[in-house]
């Protein structure tokens, strides 16, 4: 009789799931997606470009029949480019005025700023534009589209790993952007076979690192990493060669004002950053830049391409959730699934893939320097 109950219990449950599992969706007038993006202010050049990128992929979908015929709307409000206050005024805006449930974020303040309510109010959240480590896993909600630089470690890694080099000296910022740098340099060059023989630290800020780099030059490496920002990457490659030293240096970043730090010092330093460029191999990254250009009269940078990119994520998104049904449309169900399949097609070319902490790894460029200007070297893929 037990028996015959439970199997009883057993088909009505079944038959409940299958008729929640074909609940058609709840679908709303329109999806609108919503962005945090420095409109004004001296930041405001960022902010044009992203909006423009993402202005392109709505209209883009739209002109295709949206989503299953529900259109998108871009809503973008101003952080201004400054701190947190700004942008949690406008994280509110889009939530309690347009009802958004997915956001494009930008600029590492204002980001860190909202991920708190993007906890409490389920609101998916994509960045295509702030760097800092201090992202990775602030929220379950934020993912990036943007190398990370601990993820721009990969490339100058595999960039190292191909010079042959089997001994590492590393010279990082002494701080969680440093330390986490060398978290993930660590474990894949050894993986490769080689050894880090020094690994030193600077304050940011320093404006005297001879001991650290004397001793580099005593473990006599074959290859030297530095995990440094503006202005210490210029400090450290003029030092580096003022202390004899002609090996192979890579790194996750250089600017204008570390070329005038560094001088010549600087000419054949390696390093990875994000870079879009379209090729006849690649349709899509061909066409968004033809498009782009007839609509804004200038080529795309990977600003614009990051945030164009990052609409088509969501949308993906929401077109995986409504395939399930019922009341689909909310940052809980558009973060379930990406997650179910973190492969997603990149107008950079191939796939990327939204690692476990929310960064994607994608084809990322090696630029080296030469009279003080960076040179696009190549893309690589960067190594799990």
């Amino acid at each position: 009789m037990k028996k015959a109950i439970a199997a009883i219990l057993a088909l009505v449950l079944l038959a409940a799931g299958a008729a929640r599992a074909a609940e058609p969706p709840k679908d709303p007038k329109s999806f609108p997606i919503g962005a945090l993006l420095a409109m004004t202010g001296q930041a405001s050049f960022y902010g044009q470009v992203m909006s423009q990128g993402m202005k392109q992929a709505v209209d883009e979908i739209n002109a295709k029949g949206g989503i299953d015929g529900i259109p998108l709307e871009a809503v973008i409000e101003d952080h201004k480019g400054g701190g947190g206050q700004d942008g949690v005024a406008a994280m509110n805006r889009l939530i309690s005025i347009h009802h958004v449930q997915a956001v494009l974020t930008s600029f590492s303040a204002p980001t860190i700023a909202v991920a708190p309510i993007a906890d409490q109010q389920h609101i998916l959240m994509v960045n295509g534009g702030a760097v800092s480590p201090q992202l990775v896993g602030l929220s379950k909600y934020l993912f990036h589209n943007r190398s990370l630089s601990t993820d721009l470690s990969r490339i100058a890694i595999a960039y190292a790993a191909e010079l042959g080099g089997k001994k590492l000296a590393q010279l990082q910022w002494q701080n969680d952007v440093g330390d986490n740098i060398v978290k993930i340099a660590d474990p894949l060059w050894k993986k490769d076979g080689g050894t880090v023989v020094a690994t030193e630290a600077v304050a940011q800020g320093a404006t005297h690192m001879d001991p650290q780099v004397a001793k580099l030059r005593a473990a006599n490496p074959d290859i030297i990493a530095l995990w440094t920002f503006n202005p210490e990457t210029g400090l450290a490659l003029k030092r580096i060669r003022d202390f004899g030293m002609k090996q192979p240096v890579i790194g996750v970043d250089f600017t204008e004002n570390d070329a005038k730090i560094a001088g010549a010092a600087a000419n054949g330093f390696h390093f990875a950053n994000d870079y879009f460029a379209p090729s006849d191999s690649e349709p899509w990254s061909k066409q968004f830049a033809t498009d782009y250009k007839k609509r804004y009269g200038t080529d795309p940078d990977f600003y614009a391409a990051n945030y164009y990119e990052g609409v088509y994520v969501i949308a993906e998104c929401i077109k995986r959730a409504r395939a399930k049904g019922g009341d689909y449309w909310n940052g809980e169900a558009l973060r379930e699934a990406l997650l179910s399949n973190p492969k997603f097609n990149s107008v950079y070319g191939g796939q990327m893939v939204f690692q476990p902490n929310g960064v994607a790894l994608k084809r990322t460029a090696l630029f080296t320097v030469e009279d003080g200007k960076r040179k696009f070297v190549k893309f690589l893929e960067a190594k799990e």
